[in-house]
Order: structure tokens, then sequence, then C-alpha cells
């Protein structure tokens, strides 16, 4: 029996041996799997350990910025030479150690290996569950630079068609104050006429009077003169021809500014902007679409930050939100001609945000619709008066600022749009 023990141990261990290596080929198998899927990823994949070393760099990392996984696989990321702007990148993964939560970085702009600018939207993950690897991080990224591309695109394309929208009205404004400048023009070119002919009667008496010759019937002609040129009269209205015409200028002018600084397409990256100033000139484009219907009543706060934002975006928001504004309150005054509705629109410092309101005396909106007012095409206006774009992009640009818009509303009454803004997008991160 002796020797088939010995037989039956060794089948025994064979047999395991064999287990093992099918085990052994599984788990080679299931991982070369998880590479193809890992290599597959068209988004950026780069894990780093506690003390910031590359521990993964897949093929998406080494076609967007050049590097092969080679060059930097143990380096610290600082010395990866990836030329972006590493201080949000550092300010993040600390913020998501810190918190043991992901972390949203948003237009991470970089330079592309062949030398043009790229913007890459970025979250940064915590990894590990154990004690070792609670420090360990994963940065997950996209080349967005296109998407940016399109979105500033679609922007002015939204932003001229609202200002072909408005070029009617803005014409007419223009037109307005241009109108009587011209008449006041006129007005001082036939007073000049007269007046130069008074001074040349004027000049003669002078002449006559050196000459110690004046004859009553000079003085009786001058005075006849100067009752027929009304000089009483031209005196007294000159002045307010000059004043007027003044005003007609500073009106035109300031609308061409306005019109100037609303259509310009703006800088790619946020700057600060004078909130305030920003509305005004949002109001002053827009006066066709609310003088009929509403009266704007502006309450600003005259201490108000900078906020940091894109003006050509930010400003085609509150184009919107105002536009609708005048809208639901001509569903409720008609033309104007029997009364006519109030759009207040005001600001204040709140800690870190700007508050914008922006409200109106208009319909309400209805319960029914409130949750798909932010929808891209939901509208209830009738065909030709809305595209259902407007609140939808006012979402997506508030959103893209870290912001947040919600509403107040209530049917009959009016509704009012409320917008906060932080002042430091640096310390504006969200979870993801």
């Amino acid at each position: 029996m002796k020797p088939q023990n010995q037989r039956y141990v060794v089948a025994g261990e064979s047999g395991n041996n064999e287990d093992l290596e099918r085990q052994l080929m599984k788990l080679c198998r299931e991982r070369e799997e998880q590479e193809c899927i890992l290599a597959s990823i068209p988004s950026i994949l780069i894990t780093i350990d506690e003390q910031n070393r590359v521990t993964y760099w897949n093929p998406a990392a080494e076609n967007v910025f050049g590097i092969s996984a080679s060059e930097v696989f143990g380096r610290p990321l600082q010395q990866c030479s990836i030329q972006w702007d590493w201080q949000p990148v550092f300010r993040g993964i600390a913020s998501c150690r810190q918190k043991r939560a992901p972390v949203r970085l948003e237009d991470l702009h970089y330079t592309r290996p062949d030398g043009r600018e790229g913007v890459i939207g970025m979250t940064i993950n915590p990894l590990g569950t154990s004690a070792e690897e609670s420090e360990h991080v994963l940065l997950l990224g996209t080349d967005i630079t296109e998407r940016r591309l399109m979105e500033r695109q679609f922007a002015q394309a939204l932003k001229m068609e609202s200002i072909g929208r408005l070029a009617a009205g803005i014409a007419h404004e223009i037109n307005t104050p241009t109108q009587y400048v011209g008449d006041n023009i006129r007005f001082l070119q036939d007073a000049m006429r007269d007046l130069l002919e008074l001074l040349q009667r004027f000049q003669n008496l002078l002449e006559t009077a050196k000459q110690g010759t004046v004859s009553e019937a000079q003085i009786a002609e001058l005075e006849a003169a100067i009752e027929d040129a009304d000089l009483e009269y031209l005196l007294e209205e000159i002045p307010k021809a000059i004043e007027q015409s003044l005003e007609g200028v500073d009106r035109v002018a300031k609308i061409v500014r306005a019109m100037k600084e609303f259509s310009h397409p703006g800088p790619v990256e946020m700057t600060s902007v004078d909130i305030n100033h920003a509305l005004e000139n949002t109001i002053t484009v827009a006066r066709n679409e609310w003088k009929y219907v509403a009266e704007v009543v502006t309450d600003f706060d005259p201490n108000l930050p900078p906020v940091p934002c894109l003006p050509g975006e930010m400003n085609q928001v509150f184009l919107n939100i105002i536009v609708n504004a005048a809208h639901a309150i001509a569903d409720v005054v008609g033309d104007g001609s029997r009364g006519k509705g109030t759009i207040t629109i005001s600001t204040r410092a709140l800690d870190d945000w700007v508050e914008i309101r922006i409200r109106d005396t208009g319909t309400g909106i209805p319960e029914a619709i409130r949750s798909k007012i932010f929808d891209p095409f939901f509208t209830t206006k009738q065909v030709g008066r809305g595209t259902g774009q407007g609140l939808a992009y006012v979402h997506s640009v508030v959103e893209k600022h870290k912001g947040v818009v919600t509403f107040e509303t209530e049917e009959g009454k009016g509704t009012t749009f409320i917008i906060r803004l932080p002042l430091h997008q640096e310390n504006a991160e969200v979870a993801a």
C-alpha cells in the first residue's frame, strides 16, 4: 500500500499545480482584457500615488500630450513636461484628497504637441480603500477644444440672431434722437441767418454812431429788424436746441457703444466684468422690446465687486431673460395702451457670490411646465417669437460659470429669475 499512498500524494500535488496554472492563465487573460479596455478608452487616464508619482499613463494621454508612458512612469507629475496651468491641477488634487470626493476642473488650457492651444475638461477622483492607497488619485480628462469652439460659435450665432431680431428696434431708437437733432440743427441754421442779419445792422449802426450821424429812422429800422427776427424768442430757444441736440448725440453714442460692447465676441477666457455696466448695456440694446409694455426699474449695488465671467455670454444671458420678461408682460397688458408692467433688475453681493434678480409682472409660469423651462427647444411662445433655446442657453452658461440659476413664480403675478455667480472661480470647484 505504501507505493500507492506515495502515488496518491504526487497525483494530488499535480492536480493542485494544474489548478494554479489555470487560475494564473485566467488572471493573465483578465489582465490583458483590462489593459485592452483601458487602452481603448479615448479619455485621458493618469494615476498618481501619495507622492504624486505617475503610476499609470494611458495611450490617450500619450496622444494628447505627446509624451510616452515610459518617459513619465515613476516620475513626479510636475516633472512630466505637460504644458498646462499647474495651479488649478494641484489645488484640485489637494481638494480631492482632503474631501475624498471627485473635483471637477473646467476649461483647463494646455498647449498641444503641434503648438496650438487646447482645452481639457478634467475630473480628479480619489482611488484606493486602504490606508496606503488613500492618497492615490485618478486624473480623468477629455480634450474639449472642439466642443468649446463649437459652443463659442453657437453663442456668437445666437447673439447675432438676437441682434438681427433687435435691429429694427435699435434703428428706431437711433432714428428718434437723430430726427430731433436734425430738426434742431435746421432751426439753428435759420436762427443763425436771422442773427447774422441783425449783427450786420448793428455793425452798420455802430459805424454811423462813430460818425455822430445816427438818425431816428435808422434806430426805428433796427428795432423793426429785431422784432421781425423775434430776438427774445431766439435767445430763449437757441440754448434749448443746443442742449437737446447734445442729448440726442449722447443718446445715439450710448446706443452705439452698448451695441458694440454687446455684440463683441469677448475674450475666450474669463475676465473681471462690471455686471452693473453689462446690465445697463443690455437694457439699452433691448429697449425697443420693453419700452411699449413695461417700465424698467434698476436697483444696482454701487459697490458690487467685479465678477469673473465671459462677458459676451453673460450679456446674452441677461438679454434672454429681459426679452422673456417683456414678452410675459405683453401677454398681460397687450400693447401697453391701457397701462404698463414693470421689470425690476437688482444686483447685490452675498459673501463670495453676486446675485442678479430680474423680476417681471407678467403671467407667471404654470406649475405644469416649471420643470421644463430650461429644457432645450421647449417653448410656449408662438412660431417666430421663440425657439426654446433662450432659457436653455441661460442655464448652460450659468452652469459653465459654476453659478446657479433659479426662479420664483406665481401665476398671474409674475416671475423672478435669480442668477448667482461666484466671485472666485478658483474656489468654486463643484463635486462631480
